[in-house]
């Protein structure tokens, strides 16, 4: 019935001839790409906003300015990203030439797939055993070591490159290491760069020994369906139905557990501004999620939020100091403090603080823990630059103010021992700026106009406390 529909209506669903014929007309723009001259990328290390072609990465390997580690210690695929059916029917591709040609791996090649249904259907339609048949190793359906949940054993102090399919390569992420460089590419690119084992390999041009010692090359891989032509298997549920009625439930836990809390709902707002707030950290430059909240082996606690906030702000970067994680307590004078126990005496004296952040504050992976332990520690708001979209929103969902300068400018006016109060907030409304009055320690001060995009429902959010409370309520 829907294909019907839709192809009644297939009309609506082409381009207008007339734009077609008269672009120009239309568009400010006309962008024309030549598909035949596009190539693989490679983005990295340390940001996925660094990317070049594959045919210039090998240049910039050999440059010892670059500092590059040509030999790859892990090569890494799946997880929650390009782990998809078609994704790992690609990589088996690349894969069963490699077999067919007498070649394995040269480095460490490990798979993550990317849910227990597409484990299932690789698993019975033969992606997994070709991999195998190379020497990859398949790890179980999870996150992994795309948040540093996997056995790595080398000297974190040694550099060396890995390259994953995963979509995240900050600093730090996948092994606690920023000396580890993680070079993102596409699955059966990373599959083709594990078989040499050298980050400088271009399969499009470079060759490989085979099993008789001829050098070959490697073939692009076929064009792979979306889905199977079977359905997917299911593999093994592991979900449990809740109860219709789930009132009565009550949810157990021992309160001297070390692994799990339970967490009580946030207070509302209490209708009072907040005034002379210290800085608990300004962020000098990219301030991530992970630089938030790092992963790895904090996740072991993520059902424990007060023991797992020990590590807030842990990655970034004092604008003050250069130093990370660590910072002035104003209160007591103590220098070189964590920053989760700076917010915590600040909150066990009653004292709301702000976070002061760089530019795209909070970009990365959206995890929530980077919004729940600064409202947790106490936070008050933070004021930055600007926002990752996500983590802006995860601010809003626990009731903190997520506030941005009118200038960018306006960041370097904030000094380490200020005192920061936001004042009318019983008129918060959108598109209204905030009034700021900083304060310095030498008796002078500073007012701003900072602005913020809650909307009418969001400002219920920071009114009751957080987005749940809201839901609660209704």
């Amino acid at each position: 019935e829907l294909a019907d529909l839709a192809d009644q209506n297939r009309e609506m669903f082409r381009a207008d001839q007339e734009v077609l014929d008269h672009p120009e007309r239309h568009f400010d723009r006309v962008v024309e790409i030549d598909l035949s001259k596009l190539e693989p990328h490679l983005v990295g290390p340390h940001s996925p906003d660094r990317a070049r072609p594959i045919s210039e990465l090998a240049s910039q390997v050999k440059d010892p300015a670059n500092g590059f580690i040509d030999d790859i210690s892990t090569a890494l695929i799946g997880s929650c990203t390009n782990s998809s059916y078609e994704d790992m029917s690609r990589s088996a591709d690349v894969a069963e030439q490699a077999k067919a040609l007498g070649i394995n791996i040269a480095t460490p090649l490990m798979v993550t797939p990317g849910s227990e249904q597409v484990r299932a259907t690789i698993e019975r339609d033969g992606q997994l055993e070709s991999l195998r048949s190379i020497g990859a190793t398949v790890l179980a359906n999870a996150c992994g070591p795309c948040i540093g949940q996997w056995r790595r054993s080398r000297d974190s102090q040694e550099s060396n490159t890995i390259v994953t399919s995963y979509n995240r390569n900050f600093p730090g992420r996948n092994d606690a290491s920023p000396q580890t460089m993680n070079f993102i590419a596409s699955p059966e690119m990373t599959v083709a760069l594990a078989l040499s084992g050298r980050l400088s390999f271009n399969p499009m041009t470079d060759t490989l020994p085979d099993g008789q010692g001829n050098q070959v090359m490697l073939e692009p891989p076929k064009q792979a369906p979306d889905v199977p032509e079977e359905e997917f298997d299911p593999g093994n549920s592991s979900y449990i139905e809740p109860p219709e009625d789930g009132s009565s439930v009550e949810v157990v836990v021992d309160p001297n557990s070390q692994r799990i809390e339970l967490i009580n709902p946030w207070p509302p707002w209490d209708q009072q501004d907040i005034v002379d707030a210290p800085v608990v950290m300004k962020v000098q430059g990219k301030c991530t999620t992970d630089h938030i909240s790092p992963a790895g082996v904090w996740l072991s606690l993520r059902g424990h939020l007060t023991k797992f906030s020990e590590n807030f702000l842990m990655g970034g970067i004092n604008a003050y100091t250069g130093d990370a994680g660590k910072g002035l307590d104003v209160l007591s004078g103590e220098t070189g403090k964590a920053i989760s126990h700076i917010a915590r005496h600040y909150q066990e004296e009653g004292v709301k603080w702000v976070v002061i952040g760089d530019s795209n504050y909070g970009e990365g992976s959206s995890r929530e823990h980077a919004a729940l332990s600064p409202r947790l520690l106490g936070g008050g708001a933070v004021i930055a630059r600007s926002f990752a979209r996500i983590h802006e929103t995860n601010l809003k969902k626990q009731g903190l103010l997520a506030l941005t300068f009118s200038s960018p400018d306006e960041y370097d006016l904030i000094r380490e021992d200020d005192r920061i109060s936001l004042t009318g907030l019983n008129e918060l409304a959108p598109g209204k700026p905030v009034p700021c009055t900083v304060s310095h320690s030498d008796g002078t001060t500073e007012s701003l106009s900072l602005n913020h995009t809650l909307g009418a429902p969001q400002i219920e959010w920071f009114r009751l406390g957080s987005a749940l409370n809201l839901f609660h309520q209704s």
